[in-house]
């Protein structure tokens, strides 16, 4: 199985940003976490990251008959980007949502996911281990 990660905006700055709520690990654990992960479960994973709308729809076409799966954190554009939304409903890859904190015990505003309605599942404030657990969905969905 071949899967897309794909993490939106401040992804990148983990460890710094908010260390109470995103905790102190770095996007470098993350990404160490993810692959090791993904290697003991036999999965092709390709990570990728940007602060920017366009290049994380580009990544999503790009992804078009070439993966199985998609993991997403949006981040901040999961509650402004209707065109990532439109990129995942587009490409028909089974995409699972995935956020390090309990964004529905946080601010009014993250209440609203753009991107929920495209995916099979939403994983929320397990930390770093959501995304290995959104893998875990994908691998059964792929079954």
């Amino acid at each position: 199985m071949k899967i897309l990660v794909i993490n939106g905006p401040n992804l990148n700055m983990l460890g710094i940003r908010e260390p109470d709520i995103y905790g102190k690990n770095t996007y470098g654990d993350l990404c160490a976490l993810i692959n090791d992960y993904a290697d003991k479960n036999g999965v092709e994973v390709k990570i990728f990251q940007s602060n920017h709308e366009g290049d994380l729809v580009d990544e999503i076409q790009a992804a078009y008959q070439k993966f199985d799966g998609i993991v997403i954190n949006p981040a901040a554009y999961t509650h402004t980007s209707v065109a990532i939304l439109d990129a995942v409903k587009s490409v028909g890859i089974p995409t699972v949502e995935v956020h390090i904190s309990a964004v529905e015990t946080r601010e009014d505003f993250r209440q609203v996911s753009y991107i929920r309605q495209a995916c099979i599942k939403t994983i929320t404030g397990l930390g770093f281990d959501g995304y290995l657990r959104a893998i875990d969905v994908l691998l059964e969905n792929g079954k």
